[in-house]
């Protein structure tokens, strides 16, 4: 009995405490007990901290209104402006919580979100996302797995990617970091006409770091020559159908 008894308390503790965090998903029913009621249910209810109050649930009794289209209608009871926004078939929506008295807009909520919604996701279509891969090297790399990993570099940076370049260093290979400096500028070398270093390499612990990120490919620019010969070309293009029009002209006066 006293086990289940402080089983009981330790429930309720953990349930109190859910429910009073501002950004708790606990729902549903749960045994809570006092020192008056003992035992029983209460139901705890999903809180939302992201979407404003809507009608019925704005809990102040007076708000500065503020009509669909921007307008300050001035300080109204909010049974009155949730009449007035109920006879336009809107929705009255607690935009200022924390002011004095609170700030309510009528608006159609349910299409307002929905625009928010197509507006954020057209940002995060637009938005460039810049990927940073990792190649890690160790100091006493042979020739072979250099090329391979520095053909993964390449890829990388083709693709668009900043690629940071590790060097890890075990043991006593600290007191030589000169080999793994001379790694990363060997690879500085090597992609120079892809990349350029972002970030100089920085010994960081046991790890020597060093970012690359890839160059503006530059648009390619027509050669004098061609252009010369296409504006040479052109002339004679244009000339051909003034010529067939004189054929032409010249086999009807011959019929004539």
């Amino acid at each position: 009995m006293c086990s289940c008894l402080v089983w009981m308390i330790e429930r309720t503790q953990k349930t109190v405490r859910s429910a009073e965090r501002p950004d708790s998903q606990a729902a549903g029913r749960f045994l809570m007990t006092g020192p008056d009621t003992g035992p029983h249910l209460m139901e705890v209810k999903r809180i939302s901290t992201t979407e404003p109050r809507l009608n019925d649930r704005i809990r102040a009794q007076r708000c500065r209104l503020i009509s669909d289209d921007g307008e300050q209608l001035g300080i109204f009871m909010v049974a009155d402006a949730l009449r007035m926004a109920d006879e336009q078939g809107l929705d009255l929506v607690e935009i200022a919580p924390n002011a004095e008295p609170p700030v309510c807009k009528t608006m159609d909520y349910g299409k307002y979100k929905y625009e928010m919604e197509q507006k954020a996701k057209k940002a995060r279509k637009n938005q460039t996302r810049v990927e940073v891969k990792e190649i890690k090297f160790r100091p006493k790399i042979d020739t072979h797995d250099y090329e391979t990993k520095k053909k993964h570099v390449v890829r990388f940076l083709e693709a668009g990617a900043k690629v940071k370049v590790t060097i890890m260093f075990r043991g006593r290979e600290m007191v030589h970091a000169e080999r793994g400096l001379a790694i990363l500028e060997r690879l500085e070398a090597d992609i120079a006409d892809l990349a350029f270093v972002e970030s100089k390499p920085k010994l960081e612990g046991r790890n020597m770091f060093m970012l690359v990120a890839p160059r503006k490919k530059e648009p390619v620019k027509a050669k004098p020559s061609e252009k010369k010969q296409a504006a040479a070309d052109t002339p004679d293009e244009a000339a051909k159908p003034a010529q067939a029009a004189d054929t032409a002209s010249d086999g009807a006066a011959a019929k004539e």
